[in-house]
């Protein structure tokens, strides 16, 4: 499933394009060291050379936030599309934080409505652990953007205003397991497909809601995981809705396997199509993917890299039954969105 003729790289986000939703203001204020060592709450950061943070910190989520952009316009195209990266859902058009930079999930919006014929309405489904207030401030009082988040309410942002952005709100409490999210999942979902139609679907993906999770503090299971990205699928593809999933938060080594379990799933269960994959390799894109050859060494590289691995050593849907022995609780690997 993960190969080259079904991967498509993106190019860079440039500073034209960032200007879609970010003001002048906000992007020069990430050439000062500091604002980026706030951002991403790496403290060490503040004191490196701001070329040196521009290259080695943002350059990558410049090109996740193009993967973002260029997904969303494969997804109208193809009926889905799958960016291993992204989601960086606590930035909005004038500040960063939560480890995200750049407000990807506005951009990629922002881009179908200006520039692709048919999307009018969106839906943004955020399932990662943490509220997505950057969206949702960007997205205040905007009746083509309806956003359904389902989050733990004791973690950060803690974000009062942003919540009057959303129209579904499902706030969870402290290790809430499977079985009463996934129902929760299925059931506000089901209501905000009704009370909206969406031209595109995008679904914010975090995995931090895993069991051990160090910043996401609920109790998911794996499998729990796997499941609730099958519902979401369903429900977008039986109602012939294009999806874009970006995978956000997770801070354990396990979240690239169940990424790459979860993937296998949508594809057995028929819910995406390797064939539709490798069309889109070949697919002009927004921010013209053929002009690059490769993405820098980052988090998405390796993800990607991990993936792979991840696939090419699974086997059948029978060992999820396994799942004790296979994903194992870790420490945070690196720094991602925080979810």
């Amino acid at each position: 499933m993960v190969r080259d003729d079904t991967l498509v790289v993106p190019v860079e986000a440039s500073e034209e394009d960032l200007r879609v939703v970010h003001s002048s203001g906000y992007l020069s204020s990430l050439k000062w060291s500091i604002t980026v060592a706030g951002i991403t709450e790496v403290p060490p950061v503040a004191l490196l050379p701001n070329f040196i943070v521009q290259r080695k910190v943002l350059r990558p989520l410049r090109f996740q936030t193009g993967g973002t952009i260029l997904a969303a316009k494969l997804a109208v195209e193809r009926g889905w599309a799958l960016n291993v990266g992204g989601g960086f859902h606590h930035c909005s058009a004038d500040k960063g934080g939560g480890f995200c930079a750049y407000a990807d999930i506005t951009l990629a919006l922002r881009f179908l409505f200006d520039r692709v014929e048919g999307i009018a309405k969106a839906m943004i489904v955020d399932l990662d652990a943490h509220q997505g207030n950057g969206h949702e401030r960007d997205f205040m009082n905007d009746e083509r953007v309806y956003i359904m988040d389902v989050f733990n309410r004791g973690i950060y942002p803690h974000d009062g205003f942003a919540k009057r952005a959303i129209r579904k709100k499902v706030e969870l409490e402290h290790f809430t397991d499977d079985r009463e999210y996934l129902h929760k999942v299925h059931k506000h979902l089901e209501e905000a497909l009704v009370e909206f139609t969406p031209d595109i679907l995008l679904y914010n993906a975090g995995t931090d809601i895993l069991d051990g999770d160090p910043l996401g503090c609920l109790s998911i299971s794996p499998q729990g995981i796997i499941e609730r990205d099958q519902i979401v699928f369903e429900k977008a593809r039986a109602r012939g809705i294009p999806i874009l999933m970006v995978t956000s938060g997770g801070y354990q080594r396990a979240t690239a396997r169940i990424i790459a379990d979860s993937i296998l799933n949508l594809q057995e269960l028929k819910l995406i199509s390797c064939d539709e994959a490798e069309q889109s390799h070949s697919s002009s894109s927004v921010l013209e993917s053929n002009k690059l050859g490769a993405l820098p060494r980052s988090r998405s590289e390796s993800l990607v890299s991990r993936l792979r691995s991840c696939v090419s050593h699974s086997s059948t849907s029978q060992d999820l039954n396994k799942e004790d022995e296979r994903y194992s609780v870790d420490k945070p690997d690196s720094l991602n969105d925080k979810g």
